[in-house]
């Protein structure tokens, strides 16, 4: 079995298909966040006895989003009054396979920039990588001040355990790639019970790691519907599905590969993320909201319809194959095969932005650290 820590990278560089070029929609909850980490920064202000803010940002990927991170902190710090920090360090995170030398080759170039727009008046700022997995422990026991996660929570530790069983010789997933409508329920039940461990271990995990009062602001793709088989993220994946099982049709790929690819992902509903921070009970729930951003990352508009639903599934289709394509390359071994996924995946979402236009839905919390004993 493909192993998810080695497959879960987005493509590197700053090449057309990479995510540092197609990551407009991380972007966007990004900016979202704005407030709500001026917010908790003001808050953190308060438990500060060192002079230095210690910020982490998990899942930081590469590419511009890993900067504009860094530059709101130092933005929501200057603006949050935050006087007895005279210094941020930003512990940028993300698995091994993560294109942290893009990061780093950019870097002097955002320093610049920095300069340019707000001369000596920035705080002093140090960056440093740390790779590894968010749901194991990464830094030292009250260390952190504020951590961050963007578009990184949905993405679990691995398949679920047991989706690829088999019932009278049929895998019980056939012909998908994460849950639909044709999935049995015990597909759903997999899929919940390795959300509810995973999210509980980075709560702990974190809990840990940040001093008493320590925040977090964490945005992450979930789902409207309590019913999870109809959720949008669905038919993200439920078309790349399709896309898949055409080239079987067309015996470009084997049945048994395809039926044995699974996304390590899942789309939680409101009331799971609150039921888990509840009963996991390290965290506060200082805020929640709930953000609708359109598929199409360049489709910035409030319509219920796609009115360049051709151009706009090549936007889409680019978006995913800069997440996807390192788990495709990953279990198929074709490096061949992507262009050809993604090109029928492309008219797969254009047809469907015809019947409807299908929004992602993000969730986006401030939570607060309740024990004072860690």
């Amino acid at each position: 079995m493909m192993k998810v820590e080695e497959a879960l990278h987005m493509v590197g560089g700053a090449g057309d298909t990479s995510y540092a070029s197609n990551s407009r929609v991380q972007e966007k909850a990004i900016r979202k966040t704005k407030d709500m980490v001026e917010k908790a920064l003001k808050n953190i202000n308060g438990v500060i006895v060192s002079k230095s803010l210690v910020v982490a940002d998990l899942g930081c990927s590469s590419g511009p989003n890993a900067f504009l991170v860094i530059s709101q902190i130092i933005n929501a710090a200057m603006e949050a009054g935050c006087q007895k920090t005279k210094e941020i360090m930003f512990f940028l995170n993300d698995l091994q396979g993560n294109d942290f030398n893009t990061i780093f080759r950019s870097l002097s170039l955002f320093e610049k920039k920095v300069k340019e727009e707000s001369g000596d008046q920035v705080l002093p700022y140090y960056v440093a990588g740390v790779p590894g997995s968010f749901y194991g422990r990464l830094f030292p026991r009250n260390s952190l001040h504020f951590a961050h996660s963007s578009y990184s929570l949905m993405w679990l530790s691995q398949v679920p355990v047991g989706i690829d069983h088999q019932s009278g010789g049929v895998n019980i997933n056939k012909g998908n790639i994460y849950i639909s409508r044709t999935s049995p329920p015990i597909i759903s039940r997999l899929y919940l019970e390795q959300f509810k461990r995973d999210f509980s271990s980075f709560l702990k995990l974190r809990s840990q790691e940040l001093v008493n009062g320590g925040q977090m602001v964490l945005s992450f793709l979930g789902r409207k519907s309590s019913d999870p088989s109809k959720a949008e993220e669905c038919h993200v994946w439920g078309l790349v599905a399709d896309a898949l099982n055409s080239m079987v049709q067309e015996r470009v790929l084997e049945e048994e590969k395809v039926n044995t690819f699974n996304m390590p992902f899942y789309a939680a509903s409101k009331e799971e993320v609150q039921q888990v921070i509840q009963s996991e009970g390290s965290f506060y729930i200082e805020q929640m909201q709930i953000l609708e951003s359109n598929w199409d990352p360049f489709d910035d508009s409030d319509d219920d319809q796609a009115f360049e639903n051709v151009k706009s599934g090549h936007n889409v289709a680019k978006c995913i194959r800069a997440v996807l394509e390192p788990f495709l390359v990953g279990h198929f071994g074709k490096q061949a095969i992507v262009d050809q996924v993604f090109e029928r995946y492309a008219h797969n979402v254009a047809v469907h932005l015809l019947k409807e236009k299908t929004k992602h839905i993000v969730f986006i919390l401030a939570l607060k650290t309740k024990d004072l004993n860690h």
